[in-house]
């Protein structure tokens, strides 16, 4: 009797769609139930797809632990700290902190293999560096 209960308690769990399907089956009541619970499973599984897809669609595409994540936060430093120098006024020190970001970005996307990156460093970093040439000749 305790294995009709159980057998009750399953049954109680599987949703009224898939039931519905096997209903006037005239197979046992036990292929039935399997044949819900597989059905079940499936959905499930799609479910978790859709779910895993969700969470590698929020990881962050770029590596860490590597050498170039951390001359990316270093470039990211560098650069923030330049802007505020030469707000400051302190232009030529700023300029060589901004340079040395834009160096460092540059690096960074040729290892990501990213020419955005590179040639928007690039452009900013000799566009800063002819300045620097020109106060300091």
């Amino acid at each position: 009797m305790s294995e009709m209960s159980e057998l009750e308690k399953i049954e109680a769990k599987i949703p009224s769609e898939v039931s519905e399907t096997f209903d006037g089956s005239t197979m046992s009541k036990a292929g039935r139930l399997a044949m819900e619970l597989n059905k079940e499973r499936k959905r499930l599984k799609e479910e978790m797809d859709v779910l895993q897809t969700e969470v590698d669609d929020l990881k962050p595409a770029t590596p860490t632990g590597t050498v170039d994540s951390y001359v990316k936060w270093v470039a990211t430093v560098f650069g923030v700290i330049g802007v505020f120098i030469m707000s400051a006024g302190f232009s030529t020190l700023g300029q060589v902190a901004y340079l040395l970001a834009a160096i460092s970005w540059v690096y960074v996307g040729h290892c990501w293999n990213d020419k955005a990156i590179m040639i928007g460093s690039a452009i900013s970093g000799t566009a800063v560096m002819m300045n620097l040439v020109k106060v300091i000749v």
